[in-house]
């Protein structure tokens, strides 16, 4: 068996949620101007009370509304495949298992929340969503949802990746998304970047500040997030719980699950299931894996810190490489956020999972090969989650040991060519994030006391 097929009947009617499952309660977020516990009724300006609840909830299960699984129908349940092909080039003993989610209409797994966010403000009431989108995958996504709910769009996309992706915006703006480069001149936040760096490439931390800023203040406007949030990371269980059937039907199950980790929504998407099974007592790894330009796991200090560069955003016991960190404009390989989900890194810090982090050209060494066996054109940011699966593969081989491996490809790269195209002329560089920058990082993180 290559391909394993569910049938729409198999789309998940409830998302996960693993709070009830954490080995311990998670640290409440912080209002950034009180610096105490945040309350529901400070998130209300740029989120919907369903959404909030979902942030909160500690019910282990929470139904998907019957118009958001619809359209789910048009992609989902996503295919898995055994990667026979890449195995044979390998010469391993393992089995590696994929769980593809490059067949939604926006060719990642981002999607899967895009979706119920713009449902839920849409029955709410509001007009419009700001967003920010580092690569593009969550921009592109949101405005699909939007236009599917007739909702308004702006997206501030973070500049060095406008300039490096632009088929990436023309896709946002073919589904009818206003895409502003940020920083730009258009709020407060982005302008005082500016002022201090005319020539500033952007980050996550300041096109969420600018997304944040157009949110609140704008009556008929909300804000959306692409990762890192408790109810973004709930609503891409629906990967993991379908991933956890098709292996039923492989008649296999993982011995690790991997996949890559920026902000950490899609990690979650296929994990978190797992780690249900996990915490019933079932022996599995899980492997978050990161770049080394943008090592929040594997260098990032665990404490809390802001989720922007304006320090507007809620704060947020993560892994963090400091709120005003951005990413070298070298980096191709997407994952750019300087913090981690909440989630996530609580699950690190009590050593639930594992985290790893590869240079770019390793990544998309592993991508080639991928792409030259199994025919898919992996995302940059997937690539991460290809040269983990292929190293271990490579270490079963080694061993002599029968191994189960199942991995996240999130997304394909056809859009993300300009970044093949410098691996293959040799223009990539490899880039260690300084560890002598997270300490730095350290005497800019806000004083929470609880």
């Amino acid at each position: 068996m290559t391909k394993i097929l569910l049938s729409e009947e198999h789309i998940p009617r409830q998302w996960y949620n693993i709070i009830p499952d954490m080995p311990a309660p998670l640290a409440p977020a912080i209002n950034p101007r009180t610096l105490k516990p945040a309350t529901p009724e400070d998130m209300l300006g740029i989120f919907p009370m369903a959404l909030i609840e979902q942030e909160v909830s500690t019910r282990r299960w929470i139904n998907i509304p019957d118009e958001v699984r619809d359209i789910y129908r048009l992609w989902r349940p996503s295919p898995m495949y055994r990667a026979r092909r890449l195995e044979a080039a390998l010469g391993t003993p393992a089995s590696i298992y994929y769980k593809y989610e490059g067949v939604s209409p926006a060719g990642s797994h981002k999607p899967n929340s895009a979706i119920p966010q713009a449902w839920y403000n849409r029955e709410a009431g509001i007009r419009r969503l700001a967003t920010e989108t580092g690569a593009g995958q969550w921009g592109s996504s949101l405005a699909l949802a939007c236009s599917m709910f007739g909702l308004e769009c702006t997206i501030y996309m973070v500049k060095v990746s406008c300039a490096q992706k632009p088929y990436r915006r023309s896709m946002m703006q073919l589904w009818g998304a206003t895409v502003i480069p940020s920083p730009s001149g258009l709020t407060n936040s982005g302008r005082s970047i500016l002022a201090n760096d005319p020539d500033s490439p952007g980050s996550l931390g300041i096109a969420i500040s600018e997304a944040v800023e157009d949110a609140a203040s704008h009556p008929d406007t909300n804000y959306a997030l692409g990762s890192v949030l408790n109810h973004v990371c709930l609503h891409q269980t629906v990967i993991g719980l379908e991933a956890r059937e098709q292996m039923k039907i492989a008649g296999e199950y993982p011995d690790v699950v991997i996949a890559c980790c920026g902000g950490g929504s899609n990690f979650a998407g296929l994990v978190f299931p797992f780690l249900a099974d996990r915490a019933s007592g079932r022996d599995i790894r899980c492997l978050a894996v990161e770049p080394t330009s943008c090592p929040t796991l594997t260098k990032g200090v665990y404490a809390f810190d802001y989720g922007d560069t304006a320090m507007v955003a809620p704060i947020t016991m993560m892994y963090t490489l400091g709120h005003d960190f951005v990413p070298p404009g070298i980096h191709a390989g997407g994952l750019r956020y300087h913090g981690e989900s909440p989630l996530v890194s609580q699950l690190y810090n009590q050593g639930v999972i594992e985290a790893r982090a590869y240079g770019q050209n390793s990544c998309f060494e592993a991508a080639l090969l991928f792409a030259r066996s199994e025919g898919i054109v992996p995302a940059p940011e997937s690539s991460h989650a290809v040269r983990a699966a292929i190293d271990e593969a490579l270490l079963a081989k080694e061993e002599g040991k029968k191994k189960t491996i199942l991995f996240g490809l999130s997304g394909h790269g056809q859009l993300d060519m300009a970044a093949y195209d410098a691996y293959l002329s040799g223009g990539l560089e490899d880039y260690d994030y300084p560890s002598e920058k997270v300490r730095e990082a350290l005497e800019r993180l806000p004083k929470v006391q609880l």
